[in-house]
């Protein structure tokens, strides 16, 4: 270890030796250091007297509305930013593990409680740590203000350039693709990534187009081109036609061809139509899944006042039509008893058509679609839709939220590589697909082993958002470190069903029993989904941080037995 003296003296014949720019540069950087880094006192602290497994907001003196978050993990106390990066819910709020994650209470976003680096999706940002100090009964803490009135701290991705031969490819523009050249470049890879997407714009927060119909992909995407130059990404605007496993390499539409050592497949979901009558010659029908979709949308609807049908009862069609209702006639037709029914069953799907109808938005449920019928006024357009047994429903567009399959037809002729019968990938632990080598599947084209609660390795195939990027982190660590286990985590999805609905976990062997509570009236609730005594899942509206907690529970293996819930246990009360 360096004595003071000579680390001192080291860096002055460091600095001796670098270019006049270079030293240009240091001294430039030193000085910013200096002038952006501050001790700020903290507000109404005489000592850092937590408690291991306690968390505290606390004021900064001198920074209008300036707070950090205090934890107290393993008796070691560390000062945090004090808002998740995700969408600055508050981490006060949120669950501290005894591990040290800190866990945000609205969409499972997690980090390092000792460093504030990302654990977990969806946030793509870290949050800043502050180095704390003690005295003349004070505490006080080290950061520069923006750092801590912002609470967020750009993970660092840049390298000075690509060295070595490897090449990593992946194909995709969503947040799986995100997720895993992030990943690579924050744990030190300093390969070549080439990122291929055919959607036309950078990687967006796609769970805005459904829930806002957000039209401008700039408002909403995720990274800037900067962050890519930054990173030493190449980011191209292509479509991938085939891909030539034995010789490593991609081919695109427009005729390009990308080596690859190692190759990540984040393609995602084809939004599906309906083989019926009408749906493929009449205009104002659409799907939902890339902002011209929304755009068409929008441009459809126009100012206010249309008839609107929804066809399809999940989380895209609820989502889309809590999004429209407003000062529109919406209908939507599922064929469940429930919306939401076969994740979530018909007593809790219940629940969220009771709110959509307080907002206006009509049901037509355990209903098939016959035909798509033309407007008597253009016979181009639709004009309504024709249920089977012959109810009309007048439209002025129709939306579809009736699935989506994986994107995977460039690899249909492909004899290399086996395709699922739904068309997905089988792949490992590691998302690594079976029977290849080097090659990766991530989002909603991959169906992997799932280890939660009930999983026992059964695979799954799980089309949602967030863990699409968490997939896309454990393919960047295994690619950095082949010999390290899989990090397993608990899948989490949201959904804005007239409130915020959360879910954590997993039914890929089903569930057969519900333990429902709180006011289900009220729409404030926890609901277990069990199989046997083992809880596989826990869904909550209006009573965060509970969903949060179970996920945690759940990862650590302490989730309470079926039997324990029913007695009336609070998992909150677990430590």
């Amino acid at each position: 270890m360096l004595s003071p003296r000579l680390f001192i003296n080291t860096g002055r014949h460091l600095f001796r030796q670098a270019s006049p720019r270079n030293q240009q540069f240091i001294q430039t950087f030193a000085t910013a250091s200096r002038i952006m880094a501050q001790e700020y006192k903290l507000k109404g602290l005489s000592s850092l007297d937590l408690k291991p497994g306690e968390k505290r907001e606390v004021e900064v003196n001198g920074i209008e509305e300036g707070k950090v978050l205090l934890c107290n993990v393993g008796g070691k106390v560390t000062a945090l930013g004090s808002k998740c990066t995700h969408y600055g819910a508050p981490l006060v709020k949120g669950i501290l593990t005894a591990d040290g994650r800190i866990t945000c209470p609205w969409h499972g976003a997690c980090f390092n409680a000792k460093n504030g680096d990302i654990e977990n999706a969806p946030a793509l940002d870290s949050i800043p740590s502050f180095q704390l100090s003690e005295k003349n009964g004070a505490v006080y803490i080290t950061g520069e203000q923006q750092s801590i009135k912002g609470s967020r701290r750009k993970p660092n991705i840049k390298i000075s350039g690509i060295s070595g031969s490897e090449k990593v490819v992946i194909v995709g523009g969503g947040s799986g693709a995100l997720g895993t050249l992030e990943a690579l470049r924050e744990n030190g890879y300093k390969g070549s990534i080439t990122l291929i997407s055919s959607e036309g714009y950078n990687p967006i927060d796609r769970t805005k187009l459904s829930k806002a119909l957000i039209d401008d992909a700039s408002k909403i995407a995720l990274r800037d081109d900067a962050w890519f130059k930054e990173g030493n990404v190449d980011f191209v605007s292509d479509e991938v036609t085939g891909i030539d496993f034995s010789a490593k390499k991609v081919s695109t539409k427009a005729g390009s061809f990308f080596p690859y050592t190692k190759l990540v497949l984040a393609t995602g979901g084809t939004p599906k139509s309906l083989p019926l009558p009408g749906f493929k010659e009449l205009g104002n029908i659409f799907l939902l899944r890339t902002v011209p979709h929304v755009k068409a949308i929008l441009a459809a609807i126009g100012v206010k006042n249309k008839k609107i049908v929804i066809i399809g009862s999940s989380f895209i069609g609820m989502e889309v039509a809590n999004a429209v209702a407003k000062d529109n006639d919406v209908t939507v037709v599922g064929m469940e008893k429930a919306p939401l029914e076969r994740v979530m069953g018909e007593e809790v799907g219940k629940i969220f058509q009771k709110l959509l109808e307080k907002n206006g938005v009509k049901f037509k449920l355990s209903a098939g679609v016959e035909k798509a019928v033309a407007s008597k006024f253009d016979s181009s357009k639709v004009g309504a839709i024709e249920l089977k047994g012959g109810e009309s429903l007048p439209a002025d567009l129709v939306i579809l939220g009736t699935g989506v399959g994986p994107a995977t037809l460039f690899l249909k002729e492909n004899k290399t590589v086996e395709l699922q019968k739904d068309g997905s990938l089988k792949t490992d632990g590691h998302f690594a697909i079976s029977g290849l080598k080097d090659v990766y599947a991530i989002g909603d084209i991959a169906t992997y082993p799932y280890y939660g609660p009930g999983g026992e390795g059964a695979l799954t195939r799980i089309e949602h958002w967030n863990v699409a990027q968490n997939a896309g982190r454990s393919v960047a660590a295994n690619i950095i470190d082949p010999s390290a286990a899989p990090k397993p985590f608990i899948p989490i999805f949201w959904s804005a069903l007239g409130s915020q609905l959360r879910y954590c976990g997993n039914t890929p062997n089903g569930w057969d029993d519900l333990v429902l509570k709180g006011q289900p009236e009220e729409a404030k609730f926890v609901a277990y989904y069990c199989k046997g005594q083992t809880v596989v899942a826990v869904a909550t509206m209006q009573v965060d941080p509970v969903m949060s907690q179970a996920s945690e529970l759940m990862r650590s293996g302490k989730m309470p037995s079926k039997s324990e819930i029913e007695k009336g246990l609070d998992i909150l009360t677990i430590s």
